[in-house]
């Protein structure tokens, strides 16, 4: 069991940003979870990877797959109370879901 965090590296965000938006995914895509996969997760110590994505128009369609996969995900809009204008789509969380399923969808992104 694993979660992948899309970060869209395009906006240029700072570290202290880039780590709220991490958690505002891991923990939106982690209420979307079914609870037998939220113990299993729990259990295995809840692995994540972060990686990069490049845009808008990127983190969408893997938005979509994963949607279309049926695995737990969370698209993430910023509140625009700080560098990033509200609206502003900054993350998706994958899972936590199958190892093979996500690395399927996400395995040939790069970390961040």
């Amino acid at each position: 069991m694993k979660q992948a965090i899309l970060i869209r590296t395009d906006l240029k965000m700072g570290k202290g940003k880039i780590a709220a938006q991490c958690a505002h995914a891991s923990i939106g895509a982690y209420l979307k979870t079914k609870k037998y996969s939220k113990d299993r997760w729990k259990r295995e110590g809840m692995k994540k990877v972060v990686l990069k994505i490049s845009g808008e128009k990127e983190i969408k369609k893997f938005y979509k797959l994963a949607k279309k996969r049926k695995l737990p995900c969370s698209l993430i809009r910023d509140a625009g109370l700080t560098q990033i204008e509200g609206g502003t789509i900054t993350a998706l969380g994958i899972g936590p879901g199958n190892d093979k399923k996500i690395d399927k969808l996400t395995g040939k992104l790069k970390l961040l």
